[in-house]
């Protein structure tokens, strides 16, 4: 059975008295992402003590994933947020396709591919 859900799991550190900051960006991330067509999942999760985050996001498909990347949370939020903190890990589960993991390349995430079992 071929799997096309793309998940990805990424870890932040909020820098020190942004967190105000930091959390508003990343509630309109939110409820924009959930705006998106194919997005399944876009769920921020905190330490307890407010400094480490980690964002859940899981899409239907690549091409799914590609137009997050593309479009305006990506290339207008994230950098915003990333004057808040920093990505301190970055894991995609599945195939993102071509054109999205050369986009992700330069932020060092890692890329884990399906593993395909003989039935």
């Amino acid at each position: 059975m071929a799997v096309s859900t793309v998940r990805f799991v990424v870890s932040f550190a909020v820098n020190e008295g942004a967190f105000v900051a930091f959390e508003r960006l990343a509630r309109v991330m939110a409820a924009e992402s959930q705006k998106e067509p194919g997005t399944m999942a876009y769920e921020w999760f905190v330490s307890a003590d407010r400094a480490r985050w980690r964002l859940f996001e899981a899409y239907v498909d690549a091409d799914a994933v590609l137009a997050h990347l593309t479009g305006p949370v990506v290339q207008e939020l994230v950098p915003k947020l990333l004057e808040t903190g920093s990505v301190t890990g970055f894991e995609i589960y599945g195939d993102p396709g071509a054109a999205a993991s050369a986009m992700v390349a330069g932020l060092g995430a890692e890329i884990f591919q399906a593993a395909q079992f003989p039935q």
